[in-house]
């Protein structure tokens, strides 16, 4: 297969599918060969991020992620895609071991917040209480001249309840605890606009969708920017 690219998923596998789906409905295609070419490695015993991250003395994620990454470089892909975003805590690792690029979500997903809402300055971050405890996108967002706002301890404990008691075990999404954590985020922590910063979070909004409060869906704009990449090396 040439003029494909590679998405190293399974982080979770639902979300996953998720991330997909929209790629796959976003193509502008009207017959089979007008999809893109892609390679997906659903690695879904990858160890938790999240534990990881909170807890070094548990298994570490890293050596999977390398394992696919150096795997798949060996077939010649033109990028690869990561949608986890837990999981972007290993990137500059991952990005060394290849030459091949890597698509940056929580980067790609601040340049966006920039582009298109020029007027937001206090950014509410939700995710995984290791994407919080690693700052990927704290970090982010201070680099681009904004406010970060982050869950205070309650919220978080909701979130992590919506992620992994209610999506991750039992791929249910509770639109009251979903709809109420990002209410809070803006009634509460003052945020101007709300990073969904999980992809079982895009997930929630893709089941149980929020329209009055305004946010910015990390997977979905990973999707945007794989769709443009994967085009623009179509056309090449």
């Amino acid at each position: 297969m040439k003029k494909f690219f590679t998405i190293i998923g399974g982080m979770g596998t639902m979300a996953t599918e998720s991330y997909l789906h929209l790629l796959n409905q976003r193509t502008p295609a009207h017959a089979d060969q007008e999809y893109l070419n892609y390679i997906l490695v659903n690695h879904a015993t990858v160890p938790d991020r999240t534990a990881y991250i909170l807890d070094h003395s548990q298994p570490s994620p890293l050596p999977s992620l390398l394992e696919d990454i150096q795997q798949q470089s060996q077939l010649g892909p033109a990028f690869f895609t990561l949608p986890c975003n837990t999981a972007h805590y290993f990137y500059d690792d991952l990005q060394a071991a290849t030459d091949v690029p890597l698509l940056h979500m929580p980067r790609e997903t601040v340049k966006e917040i920039v582009r298109k809402f020029p007027n937001a300055k206090r950014i509410g971050i939700t995710g995984t209480q290791g994407t919080i405890t690693d700052k990927v996108y704290e970090h982010e967002v201070l680099a681009a001249g904004l406010t970060p706002v982050l869950p205070t301890d309650e919220i978080e404990a909701e979130t992590m309840a919506l992620i992994y008691d209610n999506i991750k075990e039992k791929d249910h999404v509770d639109p009251v605890l979903y709809h109420r954590i990002l209410k809070q985020m803006i009634d509460e922590q003052g945020a101007d606009i709300v990073i969904l910063g999980c992809t079982e979070l895009s997930l929630a909004q893709e089941r149980e969708p929020e329209t009055q409060i305004p946010l910015v869906d990390s997977q979905s704009i990973l999707v945007d920017r794989t769709l443009e990449l994967a085009l623009k090396m179509r056309e090449a």
